[in-house]
């Protein structure tokens, strides 16, 4: 029978919960990493005892983690520090590991001005081969490994794209979605908090904005600007990945040819401001968001926590509310912190920032919550293992 692993990143460290399929009974793991930020854990979908961490701290900067039995052990990958200011010509491959040192490197970009780096946002592991992850940072940039993490080379056309233009929304100038096309292995998007959303067609070379059709009315005085939206999260169907959805600052939107044109499909939903967004493994149309009340209000409307689903690829929506707290709840559910497994009943998986970590195994039918103590959840991530 299979079963299930979920990775959880919070603020204090990292949690593994696993259950059988039925997915009634969890295990939840000692803390791995107890006091660090742990913003983003992913587990390579070709090789799936090996999963990829980004821990953080304050005081010692930015690590990566490996782990190649599912997390029971961990190891840094071979790496070195980040060049010190004018130590990083253009053009020059760079390992960007961070350990052991205090403080922030910067560095010139060769166009620009300087480029301060704070931390790794997303993991996203190669869908077709293990020793490959790409990360997203802060402030703004893309990275690629090919040897398991133990070196990094920057794409820099992507910052090259408009990036002057580029404006940190209210947690920073972050690189925070990495989506890889899986009938397209040279096509990626990213999404960028607060530049908008990107794709490149030939394996990050070269990128193009794909913001057309959305409207910041409120951040940008031009309706039409190609780069300055505030996206918060970017998902698609493996059977369809021409057709996008995107949670925006305001808005829920849709793509339906790989991101060129964007129409809302917030419909009746209480509010359309939210951060994550995802889509059923098995139907493409089944798409979920958590609306919380507005960007200076970060908690459900009247308090009620409540997940809404829809059938239709947007436009129409229905609440989820069996099992979930239906009064006096004020969390928020982050962006990376949404998450769905591809059993046969396909499961949904969130985690907020009071700590809590809930589970519906019947597509958002009915949820239990399976940890209700952790520190303040900043991702979730699933993998279905036989």
């Amino acid at each position: 029978m299979s079963s299930v692993r979920v990775l959880v990143g919070t603020a204090k460290g990292a949690f593994i919960l696993t259950a059988a399929g039925a997915r009634k009974n969890w295990t939840i793991s000692e803390p791995h990493f107890a006091g660090w930020e742990l913003y983003h854990l992913k587990g390579s979908p070709v090789e799936p005892n090996r999963i990829f961490a980004s821990q953080t701290s304050a005081w010692f900067g930015q690590v990566i983690q490996r782990s190649d039995d599912g997390g029971k052990t961990w190891t840094t990958p071979d790496g070195a520090t980040l060049p010190v200011p004018g130590e990083f010509p253009q053009g020059r491959s760079n390992r960007f590991l961070y350990k052991g040192e205090v403080g922030t490197h910067k560095w010139y970009d060769g166009t620009q001005h300087p480029w301060e780096f704070k931390r790794v946002w997303h993991l996203e592991p190669s869908l077709t081969d293990p020793e490959t992850v790409f990360a997203g940072v802060e402030d703004a940039g893309l990275f690629k490994s090919t040897d398991g993490g133990a070196s990094w080379t920057e794409l820099p056309a992507l910052r090259a794209t408009k990036g002057a233009l580029w404006q940190p929304g209210a947690g920073g100038m972050c690189l925070h979605t990495i989506i890889l096309d899986p009938k397209n292995p040279q096509r990626i998007f990213v999404a960028i908090s607060a530049a908008g959303a990107f794709r490149s067609d030939d394996g990050g070379v070269s990128w193009k904005p794909i913001n057309r059709g959305l409207k910041s009315l409120y951040e940008l005085p031009d309706p039409d600007a190609e780069v300055g939206h505030c996206v918060h999260r970017i998902a698609l169907h493996p059977s369809r990945p021409e057709t996008l959805f995107m949670q925006k600052h305001w808005d829920v939107m849709r793509s339906d040819n790989a991101g060129d044109e964007w129409r809302e499909v917030s419909g009746n939903l209480p509010t359309d401001f939210g951060f994550p967004i995802d889509v059923h493994a098995h139907e493409p149309e089944t798409i979920y968001v958590v609306p919380i009340k507005s960007d200076s209000e970060h908690f459900p409307p009247d308090g009620k926590l409540r997940v809404y689903r829809s059938r239709s690829g947007g436009g129409e929506w229905e609440p989820l509310t069996r099992g979930l707290p239906q009064q006096d709840c004020y969390v928020n559910v982050l962006r990376d912190a949404m998450a769905v497994d591809s059993l046969d009943d396909c499961g949904i998986y969130f985690g907020t920032t009071g700590g809590q970590v809930y589970c519906s195994p019947d597509g958002g039918d009915t949820w239990q919550c399976i940890a209700a103590n952790l520190p303040k959840v900043l991702s979730v991530e699933v993998q279905t293992l036989p």
